[in-house]
């Protein structure tokens, strides 16, 4: 399925809208609930895709911006065991640069053990790219929505959770 990264955004937003109310009023009550509850959600939304999706808050005050929940932070597992990229992981540096402009600097990170990994750092944030898992730890624009799609479609489409 083409723009799979960016069909489970929408869907994830979607679903938060849907519950914004109640979510608003578990999060007054409190903050660990609403952030369990959003995981929750999170957990539906990305099963319906065949991954584990994960919202992360980095900064604690985050949980009360719900019109932030699933533009930023966003952790995807679609293999937690796999040690190796599918495919060169200069191909992985490469697209980074590709569609996230020149002010991206891919770099190796996390070889050890017989693993790969790359980290993409950028002025807005970073991309953490593991065989197995995404993580953006930034804000999710054009740019990042493109390169995610590629990134489960190249990376990850074949390792997903049935």
């Amino acid at each position: 399925m083409p723009n799979t990264f960016g069909l489970m955004l929408d869907d994830l937003r979607s679903n938060v809208e849907a519950n914004k109310e109640s979510l608003m009023a578990v999060l007054r009550k409190s903050p660990n609930l609403a952030y369990q509850k959003l995981n929750e959600l999170a957990v539906f939304v990305g099963s319906r895709y065949g991954f584990d999706l994960q919202l992360h808050f980095p900064i604690a005050g985050k949980i009360s911006d719900i019109d932030s929940y699933g533009t930023e932070n966003i952790g995807i597992v679609a293999d937690k065991f796999r040690k190796t990229f599918p495919v060169p992981r200069e191909e992985v540096k490469g697209k980074a640069v590709e569609f996230l402009g020149a002010e991206a600097k891919p770099k190796d990170a996390y070889m050890y053990e017989g693993k790969e990994g790359v980290r993409v750092v950028m002025p807005s944030g970073r991309i953490e790219i593991l065989p197995g898992s995404v993580h953006f730890w930034c804000k999710i624009d054009e740019g990042v929505k493109n390169y995610g799609n590629w990134l489960i479609d190249n990376l990850y489409s074949n390792t997903k959770k049935n």
